[in-house]
């Protein structure tokens, strides 16, 4: 009876593991079909990137559903920091071997591993994934290690740790340490509203991004673009959101025309992209339960 009972609990760990994987797969092939995203890869075309294009993309997809389930799984059990650090590594080690060195998800590796373990967590403790418990179980078990992580990489930062700390912005990881604001306090509420103004899928992900791209500080078109390139991405993304945004006659033109733009100055908002999918992935949390 005992063993049975473990077989059983084994069984339904696996399953939510699953579902949450599914899920953030899921959101970032969502944010990978949209278009037009300023700059960003689509099945469209490859806006600011010469060395990806969207089967890149699809292959190092592939290689992140077992990670998912992983990660989740240790959120389930309440595992340390240093166990999901672990599988992200490897995550990120079999996503280069998949795209030969190209950076595709290095950033939803972090973003989505993070809120896959505590969706997992949350799983395991029988507490809704809603924003504030999602949030709390972020804060409350890993932004220990996520400061100590942060002051050790200090010495070799990544390109986004150089443009948060020249520019004083928040990068991933202070993201993370405040149970990323962007994603719950930008993100979804503008996802939210667009669907209650009911719009699809597409055009409310598309009206998020364009809001995300004017209020927050994209490292990477920091690092791409410096402060001037930032500037502009944000002035457009004012003017197309204050120009009546998706719901606009005519908005497909302006956002078309500010990929073309954002393509040919080389500007590339991949942290967004990431916000983006990682609010679409929240969203399916809460309203596609296991």
């Amino acid at each position: 009876m005992l063993h049975q009972i473990i077989v059983e609990q084994d069984a339904g760990t696996h399953r939510i593991a699953r579902h949450i994987s599914l899920l953030a797969v899921r959101s970032l092939y969502q944010e990978l079909a949209l278009y037009p995203k300023p700059g960003l890869v689509s099945f469209q075309d490859t806006g600011a990137h010469r060395d990806m294009n969207a089967a890149t993309f699809v292959r190092s997809l592939f290689t992140l559903r077992g990670y998912f389930v992983a990660i989740a799984a240790a959120g389930m059990r309440d595992a340390e920091f240093s166990e999901l650090q672990r599988l992200g590594l490897s995550a990120e080690t079999r996503m280069l071997h998949a795209t030969v060195n190209i950076n595709t998800h290095r950033g939803a590796i972090f973003t989505h591993g993070i809120l896959a373990a505590a969706a997992g967590c949350a799983a395991a403790r029988n507490r809704v994934p809603t924003d504030e418990n999602l949030r709390a179980i972020v804060v409350e078990n890993w932004s220990r290690d996520l400061r100590a992580i942060s002051v050790a990489l200090a010495a070799t930062p990544s390109h986004g740790q150089l443009m948060a700390a020249r520019h004083g912005v928040t990068g991933a990881r202070g993201e993370a340490l405040q149970g990323f604001p962007a994603v719950f306090e930008i993100a979804l509420p503008a996802l939210r509203s667009a669907l209650d103004r009911g719009v699809g899928t597409q055009l409310a992900l598309l009206h998020t991004f364009f809001v995300l791209l004017a209020g927050t500080a994209d490292t990477n078109v920091l690092y791409r673009g410096g402060a001037e390139g930032l500037q502009f991405i944000q002035t457009q993304a004012k003017d197309f959101l204050e120009r009546g945004s998706v719901f606009a006659a005519g908005w497909q033109d302006r956002a078309a025309s500010l990929h073309h733009q954002c393509s040919a100055k080389n500007l590339s908002p991949g942290g967004c992209a990431d916000l983006l999918a990682a609010a679409w992935f929240v969203h399916q949390l809460q309203t596609e339960p296991p």
